[in-house]
């Protein structure tokens, strides 16, 4: 049973609660605005592009390691006391970053566990709250809700930049200046956020409503357990990693890209482009969760298949120029944010509402571990093209086998179909 204090009146209005939960992902945001550190890192310590990403990369893998704990965590206790954890984790972790920043391994801990865990155990609860209160609107509630995750680098990206700033002799001292800012934003904001999550009454539904019919599990809670006996699982696994594989990269390696470009082309700051690309990426969700409320999952899916094979192939492959290199990031982006906002709506159709939070918990490890693995990959595959001195051949080899993941990706989610359950 729901601990009472999650539990709010069936009169309470349901927008609050979306309102919430895009504040709070605005904030968790800033897990993609760390290639505003690279260069800056880059430069105090004289790290290579490997090193710089593996606090990224530990992040990611990390945030999903802890939505699969919060997840059962607040199915059984509610998202508030979830969520408070994970801003106090959140804020801790820059902290940490601040004084131990001085060395890869000090970040990996501190940014790429500790921080990282407490966005994991954030993230999940105001997704699965949406998807409680909003079963009539589930693709674009949670587009709208994972589209502030999405669009923190605007706010961060700038942020960052302004704090670090561009003096080289000045980096010992901003750098973690700059991690006591986040971390006193994090424990006022993320832990204030949480406050306001309640999860409805049993048997709760919106009115007018009436649940749709048919054979699938979106009208049958499956735990967990079960939810690993279907192959269905598997293969949406499979999707998410595949899909998500072209817009992680991105995301790890704009800011590096952009700089290197803006040298001879520059349209605006790295910064600044970070923020059109983020503004793409929560665009995405809440676009593509739309689109999937309307005309099926399944086409979004291939919509955003197509989007990335178009972004890898047309532009980032044989990037020429700033414009086209921020246009295939942007579109990379825009693609990506679709599979934030539709795997949680497609993890209620197909394994029912009640246990979402453990669920999509356990599904969203196919973006972790594709966060730790792809990043770090063909930032190695960049390093070698560097030095060779052709960077243009290793930007193609890099493209061009994420146009194949994500073709690949698209295959599967034509023929995955809902478990038939009585």
């Amino acid at each position: 049973m729901p601990d009472l204090e999650t539990v709010a009146p069936p009169t309470t209005p349901r927008l609050r609660y979306a309102g919430a939960a895009v504040f709070m992902q605005v904030l968790l945001g800033v897990i993609y605005s760390w290639s505003i550190f690279r260069g800056p890192l880059e430069q105090l310590h004289g790290w290579t592009r490997a090193e710089t990403i593996a606090p990224y990369r530990y992040s990611l893998i990390t945030f999903a390691a802890g939505m699969i704990l919060a997840g059962f965590w607040q199915d059984r206790r509610g998202p508030r006391e979830v969520a408070s954890v994970g801003g106090f984790l959140l804020g801790l972790g820059c902290l940490l970053a601040a004084w131990l920043g001085d060395t890869v391994s000090g970040l990996v801990f501190a940014y790429g566990v500790v921080a990282a865990l407490g966005v994991g155990f954030a993230y999940v609860t105001p997704i699965a709250t949406c998807i409680q209160w909003f079963p009539d609107k589930r693709g674009t509630i949670v587009g709208l809700a994972v589209m502030g995750f999405g669009i923190g680098p605007l706010l961060f990206g700038p942020l960052l930049e302004g704090l670090i700033g561009k003096d080289p002799a000045r980096l010992g001292e901003t750098i973690p200046r700059t991690f006591l800012v986040l971390a006193a934003l994090f424990f006022v904001g993320v832990i204030g956020a949480a406050q306001f999550y309640r999860v409805p009454p049993p048997g709760w539904k919106p009115a007018g409503w009436t649940p749709p019919g048919g054979r699938t599990t979106g009208r049958v809670d499956v735990p967990a357990r079960e939810m690993l006996a279907t192959w269905q699982f598997y293969v949406l696994w499979a999707v998410y990693f595949l899909g998500t594989s072209v817009g992680l990269t991105a995301i790890g390696e704009a800011t590096p890209l952009l700089r290197e470009m803006a040298q001879t082309t520059a349209l605006m700051s790295a910064g600044t482009a970070l923020g059109v690309m983020a503004t793409f990426n929560g665009v995405g969700r809440l676009a593509w969760g739309s689109v999937s409320d309307r005309f099926g999952r399944r086409a979004a899916v291939l919509g955003m298949c197509v989007v990335s094979i178009v972004a890898c192939l047309g532009f980032l492959r044989e990037s020429s120029g700033f414009l086209p290199l921020l246009i295939g990031l942007c579109l990379a982006a825009f693609a990506y944010g679709g599979y934030l906002a539709l795997m949680p709506s497609l993890t209620a159709d197909y394994f029912g509402p009640r246990h979402v939070g453990a669920n999509y918990g356990l599904l969203f490890s196919a973006w972790g571990v594709c966060g730790f693995l792809a990043p770090g990959y063909f930032a190695g595959i960049m390093d070698r093209a560097k030095a060779a001195g052709d960077l243009a051949g290793g930007y193609r080899e890099v493209y061009t086998t994420l146009a194949v993941l994500a073709l690949a990706g698209g295959i599967l989610s034509a023929v995955v179909r809902p478990p038939r359950r009585t």
